[in-house]
């Protein structure tokens, strides 16, 4: 992952790697549904947001994450962010994850097409042989998600996570290999063209 990283675009959505110039726009997005009272996810409160960016750019300069701002281009609005993690290039595995929409463009082409130009990155650019994804256990929404994409679960990681209100969390996870992406790229190409785009 190169420390220049450039952005993804598609039709819908352009991903563009975060940057202090993302914050209020980012801020906007996640108050769309108040997203940080979600409890089986973690995302930041408005106020600290700041951090949030510092934190992500901090790990991007250690070489073990790159995170992106989500833009909706039918509206040219930030929709939310998401990252590659955990990112090792030795053994060619990396994880996405730390994602989040705001609710006005939730169940639309826009997280579709960012998965679909995150995982054609990862396996097509970066010649990853394997992406992993994690989610709470209870996040049943997230679950249905990852496996729409062609991920298989392999187990659980018990008391993986303290959440921010104490909850010790299991998480789930899944993978999606080298071999199982060209069939789960033709299923998200066309999944896409069926969904409807953001307003």
């Amino acid at each position: 992952m190169g420390r220049e990283a450039a952005p993804l675009a598609g039709a819908h959505v352009r991903l563009e790697p975060l940057a202090h110039s993302h914050h209020d726009d980012l801020c906007e997005a996640i108050r769309d549904g108040e997203l940080w009272n979600l409890q089986v996810t973690l995302v930041p409160h408005p106020r600290d947001v700041g951090a949030f960016i510092d934190d992500a750019l901090a790990a991007h300069a250690a070489g073990t994450q790159l995170a992106y701002a989500t833009v909706d281009l039918a509206g040219g609005r930030i929709a939310g962010s998401t990252r590659f993690m955990e990112i090792n290039l030795p053994h060619r595995r990396l994880e996405i994850g730390f994602t989040f929409l705001g609710r006005s463009w939730q169940r639309t082409a826009v997280n579709t097409e960012a998965k679909l130009l995150m995982l054609t990155h990862a396996f097509e650019t970066l010649g990853m042989n394997r992406v992993e994804f994690l989610t709470d256990v209870r996040n049943s929404t997230s679950r249905a998600a990852i496996t729409r994409l062609g991920a298989t679960q392999e187990g659980v990681l018990r008391q993986h996570m303290v959440m921010r209100d104490g909850w010790i969390r299991d998480s789930a996870l899944y993978s999606l290999t080298r071999s199982e992406w060209p069939d789960a790229k033709n299923a998200l190409a066309a999944r896409l063209a069926n969904e409807p785009p953001a307003f």
